[in-house]
């Protein structure tokens, strides 16, 4: 059976074991709020954590909130080795803290843990400034999947980096378990949404598929090596294969793998009509935090096959998807589900929620306005 351990919808709890005190209430202070977000991933970079971070802050600037980004785009930078469509900020010393200073925010949240995210740990911790940071990357194990050294090397970073943090914001329970093992437990939930304007069952599916046998089974995402496409492409279940999305090992596979469909990358109401127009949405990856295209996918009431790890244990149900070793036997079981069981519950992941459990996540410099609100 497939049962996720604990997800965070509306705000709370609904889904496993009770809330507990595994993830402490941090009630939301009133009124709007100055917030600086400091981030080394940003546009034109097109990711999970991208999407998930712009779509906070205009969800957050909606609300009447005030808020600074400090991203790559406003210094000079250089392509991360092995990864050159991330580009590193290279900022001047001091130019971080100095926007900061200046901007004076009410709350500072670190996203990242790359050269700006680094810099305003700096800041804050030199200062004695309170901060909130994210987990959003499985950074150690990409970093040792790409250098071929041990995670445990950069295990030791992440425990430096957010040891001081006044809480961490994770997605699913399984990541909170993970930095638990690790020694970090200052956590806090923070789930995702979707745009349920755009990814919804009725959009129209890409005139590419008209021509491909089905079951149509689809992934969308990144072409990297972490993503584990190969898991995916190299299957053997019957039907068409199709891939969306573009990155650095996109020529190759599509070398290795002639019979599968790359479709490039789609945006928007597209994206949509690819979800809404597969049989089964395929998430290769073992290293994903959590998978936002996973839930776009579902509100497009497509259901999901993936392995059994974080990401799609804290996410997929029986009823709406399938997860097993074998990624062939999970599409298999995957298509037997209603698709309108899958809309259902991938409509139940808002950005506004998830933006309310940021918010109530936050430490404001304010220490009192802090405990008055979670009193």
């Amino acid at each position: 059976m497939n049962a996720p351990t604990r997800l965070w919808v509306e705000g709370r709890t609904n889904i496993g074991p009770t809330a507990s005190a595994a993830f402490p209430s941090h009630a939301p202070s009133h009124g709007p709020r100055r917030i600086a977000i400091v981030t080394d991933a940003w546009l034109p970079q097109m990711n999970g954590v991208v999407r998930t971070l712009t779509t906070t802050c205009d969800v957050l600037r909606a609300q009447g909130h005030e808020i600074l980004t400090i991203s790559p785009d406003q210094f000079a930078s250089f392509p991360c080795p092995t990864y050159p469509e991330i580009r590193l900020a290279l900022a001047a010393p001091g130019a971080v803290a100095q926007s900061l200073r200046a901007f004076a925010p009410d709350a500072i949240h670190i996203a990242t843990e790359g050269p700006l995210g680094l810099a305003a740990r700096r800041y804050c911790v030199d200062s004695g400034t309170r901060f909130t940071t994210a987990y959003h990357t499985q950074f150690p194990d990409y970093v040792a999947q790409r250098t071929r050294l041990p995670a445990a090397w950069f295990w030791r970073y992440i425990r430096w980096f957010h040891a001081p943090a006044q809480r961490i914001l994770v997605a699913t329970e399984s990541i909170a378990d993970e930095l638990r093992a690790h020694g970090l437990d200052q956590l806090h939930g923070w789930s995702r949404g979707v745009d349920l304007a755009c990814f919804k069952p009725d959009a129209p599916p890409p005139p590419e598929f008209a021509a491909l046998e089905g079951p149509i089974q689809l992934y969308v995402g990144r072409v990297a090596p972490e993503k584990n496409l190969e898991a995916f492409l190299a299957g053997t279940y019957p039907g068409s294969k199709v891939v969306v999305g573009d990155g650095p090992a996109l020529e190759t596979l599509r070398a290795r793998y002639p019979h599968a469909h790359f479709l490039g990358r789609r945006r928007g109401r597209e994206l949509a009509g690819c979800y809404a127009g597969a049989d089964v949405f395929v998430f290769p990856s073992r290293t994903d935090t959590f998978g936002l295209v996973m839930i776009e996918a579902l509100a497009c009431g497509t259901p999901v096959a993936a392995f059994p790890v974080p990401g799609p244990r804290d996410i997929v149900t029986d009823a709406v998807g399938a997860l097993a070793d074998n990624l062939d036997r999970a599409i298999s079981a995957a298509l037997f589900c209603d698709r309108r069981d899958c809309a259902r519950y991938g409509a139940s992941f808002s950005w506004e929620a998830a933006t309310t459990q940021f918010l109530a996540g936050l430490a404001p410099l304010d220490q009192s306005a802090d405990q008055s609100a979670t009193a």
